[in-house]
């Protein structure tokens, strides 16, 4: 029973550590894709240590488990785990750990119907204010345009993806500033950032007191944006791309004193203009590579005393 609990301590230590570090990291503003990715093994790191934990711990509690567990292997790997005297404890892990599970699995399930329902809605909303023309495939319309007092410009994804742009974004851009926006929302859409937004999303509901969770979240929801802005900057330039955000929200408030909805606007357009070089390349594959070796920590923990005794 030794392993389950190292396993639980394992993914409780780096879900106590990774925000810690990924917030204190001054690094990630500059390369919000490898800060992304960085994320997604934390927490995949984190969920493989209590999946891995929730087996042996059934393995430990059922005999039945244990059987089919180690069905292929010698009698010696079994007797290295030493699971036979763990007592109740086994057993309830077990259960509390498969609850957890169901549990999260039910909440992203309940994440993706929603989304579907809300892109359903605004494809009505959508197709009412801009109704399609006599012999026009709504399948092949990858550009809509609606008629808006307010300058905005959104991404709709789903089967057939649009791209969604008010008439005031028109009169208000200037020169290639449209084209910087179009690009900031392509990017969202190639990345496929709403599938990390709903699976994030999903996690801080189903355990809104966990706060790794709660965390990701959070960082998903400002490193996707500074992603983006990055795509956008590349192919259009920073000035022009702080240009469009300051055009799409100096009427929304975000510019003036006191607190607002999207007060993370203002540190993107000063995010763009600091032009901050970024991290060299070898920096930026190491941070990648040992991110990638983060979930592997919790499989060799779980292999250890099996490799051991074939050793």
């Amino acid at each position: 029973m030794m392993v389950p609990a190292v396993l639980l301590l394992l993914g409780a230590l780096i879900a106590v550590l990774a925000p810690r570090l990924l917030g204190r990291a001054e690094w990630s503003e500059r390369e919000p894709v490898v800060a992304l990715w960085v994320w997604q093994c934390a927490v995949a790191s984190v969920l493989l240590c209590l999946a891995l934990s929730m087996v042996l711990s059934a393995a430990a509690a059922w005999q039945a488990v244990r059987g089919r567990l180690f069905a292929p292997a010698p009698s010696g790997v079994v007797e290295a785990y030493a699971l036979g005297g763990s007592g109740p404890w086994a057993a309830v892990t077990a259960l509390l750990l498969a609850g957890g599970a169901l549990w999260t699995a039910a909440v992203l399930g309940r994440e993706v119907l929603r989304a579907r329902a809300r892109r359903r809605a605004q494809d009505g909303e959508l197709l009412l204010r801009a109704p399609l023309l006599p012999g026009e495939d709504p399948a092949g319309v990858r550009l809509v345009l609606l008629e808006g007092e307010r300058p905005d410009a959104w991404w709709l994804p789903g089967s057939a993806p649009r791209l969604v742009v008010t008439t005031a974004a028109l009169r208000r851009l200037k020169g290639r500033q449209l084209d910087a926006v179009l690009a900031h929302e392509q990017g969202h859409a190639a990345a496929r950032h709403d599938w990390l937004l709903q699976f994030s999303a999903a996690l801080s509901g189903a355990f809104p007191r966990v706060p790794v969770f709660a965390a990701f979240r959070d960082g998903m929801h400002h490193l996707v944006e500074l992603a983006a802005d990055d795509v956008a900057s590349r192919r259009f330039g920073r000035l022009t791309t702080a240009l469009a955000l300051v055009g799409l929200n100096e009427d929304r408030g975000v510019f003036g004193p006191g607190a607002a909805p999207q007060a993370h606007v203002p540190q993107r357009v000063q995010r763009l203009l600091a032009a901050t070089p970024r991290l060299p390349a070898t920096r930026r594959l190491g941070l990648t590579a040992t991110a990638a070796l983060v979930p592997a920590v919790p499989v060799l923990v779980a292999l250890v005393p099996g490799l051991s005794a074939l050793s």
